[in-house]
């Protein structure tokens, strides 16, 4: 476990006890302070029933718009990086992250090929692309952001989510109009010192009339290259982009909402490194122009007289697009458009479009002790891969490390929640996939493929008083093979297997309210998970030559089984004067076959948060910190690492400071200023290849206009 571990491990048991060691005062004060909320106690919609994160019998975390201000993070990314078993990798540029959860996430395989299910209000976000990242956006188009860890959630969201699914949140124009008012104009402005970073916001919110309103956003953001604490430079880590969100929502007259909107985030950068997930001078320079769309149509009516009826429907566009244009190929080697193999240095036009629908329905029943909610649903999506290149020819051809194709899923899921007494939460599921997959024909491939992936899980909490609770899951989940790894030539892969991932969770709570003074509130949440995955797919040399040459990748295969296990402990304190969070997680990842640890593994972290309010004031001030240890495995130390896959121990320290006056001519403003990196430490990230950024000072003013 490390000395990180064990100091972690007995800061927060030693806390669990004393919490423990107070349950008659909680149990005289169960009612939670409506303005003392913690971390813990954030209401969960993406986990069925909604529920507060400690009553989830699943680790899961939820951002709010709070802590996406306070961070002021200029990537997405930024926003998760202190959540336990959560880690971006591949690199701090825009076009360059990813997401890891548990141990599942690689920095060169965007998104893990759907190991990870990343949704924006419910539409599924997916990119994959030769040494890209896998999601592109800007943090304020957000207001929260979900945060579902193991392979539990495959079953409401798709097969195949070893590693967990993040669900994004974005505005809505209540969230800016105040009570009795029209509507609100709300102008920002930040500023960070790193790479003279700039960011320009503006929110239109207007209430047409009492049942219609509607939002307008729009966002620029630019930075140059930002430095390390040793002041060097990370290369093309500079960009600029504008994003913007319409939002139109309707409540009708039976109860029913409904909700359209368009989000779009644009980037064009020009004379970028060729590689995005870490700096690599050997693939030269390209021009990249990448565009994000999510356009969504949603209805959802609870029939407040009918309990059987809790219907939601929605309907959703996605398209993630890059042009790539005027690479300078690989100088090392010579390689360009016009010489065999060079290919990817070709101007090309890659993409995903994503035509998704989905129903589902919530019927409920009660008795005298006990609540049941049924949820069952149906989705259907069909995704269109393409990457086309233009030869010297003037001839536009598919790529053939990059197929295309279209892939077909209709899913079926049914999910079972039971509450005896609020003590016991029984939840059982199970889910259906069907997929088909149909190479274009620039493959030169005609096989079609097709198969199904179930996903079935069964989950318990129970509260032993009103203070602490334990809890436990089995979740089981397939992934189906993908495209890029079936019909990748010239050696497709025809005879994968799915993967299998076998999660077994367990856990305790523990809450206490009223303990250092009235109102305030204090929860413990610790999960120790193992999942054990087999017929992991992975690419593989195309001959011995090959692998002796220096091991060229170009055919897929199911390798052996991996083995990933470990422990994740959260805390959260609030009171009226000071609050805190804590979170800790250890995790080891091992092929079980060789017995090599997994490269795809953060290693420890301790993540602190520590800080004072003076609420009359609209005033709150904190300290941020993580404490990171050394990789698992010892021979991916490297005190001097400055790229790859080593890195070694580090702590960082950030300081924060929020104004939000509530009454006089100031009312609707919000200041945020924030030093991250206080102490300009030089450090790396074990899953991402670039060091992170040096000491950055923060700014940003919001004021908003009511009418």
């Amino acid at each position: 476990m490390g000395l990180v571990g064990r100091r972690a491990a007995r800061l927060l048991g030693s806390v669990a006890l004393t919490i423990v060691g107070l349950q008659g005062a909680a149990a005289q004060s169960s009612d939670i302070n409506a303005g003392n909320v913690t971390l813990l106690e954030r209401l969960v919609i993406g986990a069925g029933a909604p529920k507060v994160a400690i009553d989830t019998p699943q680790a899961v975390t939820v951002v709010d718009q709070d802590d996406i201000d306070a961070e002021q993070a200029t990537t997405v990314g930024e926003v998760l990086e202190a959540i336990p078993g959560v880690s971006v990798s591949g690199s701090e540029r825009v076009f360059g992250q990813t997401f890891n959860i548990r141990g599942i996430g690689a920095p060169e395989s965007a998104n893990e090929e759907g190991r990870i299910i990343v949704n924006v209000d419910g539409a599924t976000k997916y990119y994959e692309q030769y040494r890209m990242g896998g999601f592109f956006s800007d943090p304020e188009l957000y207001k929260q952001v979900e945060l579902l860890r193991g392979p539990a959630s495959s079953t409401l969201y798709g097969s195949g989510a070893i590693g967990g699914v993040i669900n994004f949140v974005t505005k809505d124009a209540s969230d800016f109009i105040a009570e009795g008012m029209t509507g609100a104009l709300r102008v920002k402005g930040g500023y960070n010192s790193n790479g003279d970073g700039l960011l320009g916001s503006v929110i239109l919110a207007h209430r047409l009339t009492g049942d219609l309103d509607v939002l307008l956003a729009g966002n620029y953001r630019r930075s140059d290259d930002y430095v390390t604490g040793d002041g060097d430079t990370v290369s093309s880590s500079d960009f600029d982009a504008w994003s913007g969100l319409a939002k139109v929502t309707a409540r009708l007259d039976d109860g029913g909402v409904v909700r359209l909107s368009y989000q779009q985030w644009d980037s064009d950068a020009d004379d970028q490194d060729y590689a995005r997930v870490g700096t690599s001078s050997i693939f030269g320079t390209v021009d990249r122009h990448v565009v994000d769309r999510t356009a969504i149509i949603s209805y959802e009516n609870p029939f407040s007289d009918n309990d059987w009826l809790d219907f939601r429907l929605s309907a959703s566009f996605s398209d993630t697009s890059v042009e790539q244009t005027d690479a300078s190929g690989n100088p090392m080697f010579g390689l360009s458009c016009a010489t065999p193999g060079g290919t990817t240095f070709c101007d090309a036009d890659y993409g995903y479009q994503t035509w998704q629908i989905g129903g589902e329905n919530t019927g409920e029943w009660h008795g005298e002790s006990w609540d049941n909610y049924l949820t069952y649903g149906v989705q259907f999506a069909r995704q269109t891969r393409s990457a086309e290149y233009t030869d010297v020819l003037g001839n536009t051809l598919g790529l053939a490390h990059h197929p295309q194709g279209t892939d077909t899923k209709i899913g079926a899921f049914v999910q079972n929640e039971f509450v005896w007494d609020e003590k016991l939460t029984l939840i059982p599921g199970i889910r259906f996939d069907w997929r088909w997959l149909n190479p274009d024909d620039s493959t030169g491939l005609m096989q079609d493929m097709d198969d199904v992936a179930i996903s079935p899980k069964f989950a318990a909490l129970y509260k032993l008083t009103d203070a602490f609770g334990v809890f436990g899951s089995i979740a089981y989940t397939e992934r189906l093979p993908t495209l890029d790894e079936i019909y990748s030539t010239p050696y497709p892969s025809y005879g994968l297997e799915k993967e299998q991932a076998t999660n077994y969770e367990a856990g305790f709570t523990v809450s206490g309210y009223d303990l250092l003074q009235g109102g305030d509130s204090l929860q413990v949440k610790t999960t120790g998970f193992y999942n054990d995955i087999s017929n992991l797919i992975d690419r593989q040399c195309s001959s011995a030559a090959a692998c002796a040459a220096g091991g060229f990748t170009s055919q897929y295969v199911n390798i052996d089984e991996a083995q990933i296990y470990g422990i994740e402990m959260e805390l959260a304190y609030d009171s009226d004067y000071v609050f805190a969070t804590a979170g800790y997680t250890h995790i080891i990842g091992e092929n079980t076959s060789t017995g090599d640890y997994l490269d795809t593994v953060a290693p420890d972290e301790l993540a602190l948060t520590l800080g004072g309010k003076l609420p009359e004031n609209g005033l709150s001030v904190g300290w941020r910190a993580r404490f990171v240890a050394d990789p698992q495995d010892s021979a991916d130390v490297d005190e001097t690492a400055t790229s790859g896959r080593v890195s070694a121990a580090f702590n960082v320290h950030d300081v924060f400071l929020t104004w939000k006056p509530e009454t006089g001519p100031l009312e609707g403003t919000t200041v945020n200023f924030g030093i991250d990196n206080v102490f300009d430490t030089q450090y790396k990230e074990y899953l991402q290849n670039d060091p992170g950024k040096g000491r950055t000072f923060k700014l940003s003013l919001a004021k908003r206009f009511d009418y």
